[in-house]
């Protein structure tokens, strides 16, 4: 059962040409990921511009982080795509190229029925026979998954599990009551991850845990074993990092962040553009402090380097 911080990784492309993936860099924050105790990695989601990236990207992304963890951790690849074939063709190259799941969200743009949600979903376990985790994100697909329709799919063992990113937080409840104990439900949502804790929830698929994967680790640890204290205390010093990955599209500031301290190229490709200077400013300003604090855990991995 996952549990706990899980990053939705950046995708880094090349310094010297966009064109290119940056394998080193990939690996390299998949491994400080794993090292700082995260519970499992998603590769090639909404945070790793999954739809900038080709489908041999797509599968060259996931071979990279599966190679470098390892069999350490899960490894969810996300397999959003406007058709069912194109999708379908993605979580059988994910598949071959190491994933242990999937993350399913619903075709962008397309706005199909529930039914039509259930039959893309149904095709893509048909197609790879991988753990499906559901992925519901109105604000980018443009439809969102009903809870009747989530808890068909998980009565027919077509999925495992939910990644929520409406942030409705009375949901966990009601979807423990359609689905039972066993249905995983993750935040997709860093600024309410505790609060879906609190809710029920088991964990979050993460953007700020690309920056400071040691904390958002030990904040879902401290809730594990009981330290609600603890728990507030580490959300309270998440929440303005929180904010700070979202005063542009993401991916646009994580990359920048990431960029600052080193660790990855922070050029998103077109149509997103790199980070202005006014959220390059307030990025430096927070970056600079977890440097000075050791937070963002250089010093604790044996890939800081």
């Amino acid at each position: 059962m996952l549990t706990g911080s899980i990053p939705a990784l950046v995708t880094p492309f090349h310094p010297d040409d966009l064109a290119l993936l940056d394998q080193q860099a990939l690996a390299r924050l998949a491994i400080r990921a794993v090292e700082q105790k995260s519970s499992a990695l998603v590769v090639c989601g909404s945070t790793g511009e999954a739809p900038a990236l080709s489908a041999e990207e797509h599968g060259e992304a996931i071979a990279v982080v599966a190679h470098a963890v390892r069999d350490c951790v899960p490894v969810i690849a996300g397999v959003g795509a406007p058709s069912t074939q194109r999708a379908a063709s993605l979580a059988v190259a994910a598949r071959q190229a190491g994933a242990t799941a999937l993350l399913v969200s619903a075709p962008p743009y397309v706005r199909p029925t529930q039914e039509g949600l259930k039959a893309h979903v149904r095709a893509v376990y048909a197609a790879a026979r991988l753990p499906i985790l559901l992925y519901d994100v109105p604000s980018r697909t443009g439809v969102a998954f009903r809870d009747e329709t989530i808890a068909q799919l998980s009565a027919e063992g077509v999925i495992e599990g939910l990644k929520d990113a409406t942030a409705d937080l009375a949901r966990p409840a009601r979807l423990r009551r359609l689905c039972g104990d066993d249905f995983v439900q993750l935040s997709g949502d860093d600024a309410t991850a505790l609060a879906y804790r609190a809710a029920g929830g088991a964990g979050c698929i993460s953007v700020t845990a690309n920056l400071v994967p040691a904390l958002c680790a030990d904040m879902h640890a401290a809730w594990d074993r009981g330290d609600v204290r603890k728990a507030q205390h580490i959300a309270e010093r998440l929440s303005p990092m929180h904010d700070l990955m979202f005063l542009e599209t993401n991916p646009t500031p994580v990359k920048a962040a990431l960029g600052l301290l080193g660790l990855c190229n922070p050029v998103p490709r077109l149509p997103l553009l790199p980070a202005t200077a006014q959220t390059m400013d307030r990025l430096a300003e927070i970056t600079q402090r977890l440097l000075a604090d050791d937070e963002i855990g250089l010093a604790k991995t044996s890939v800081a380097a």
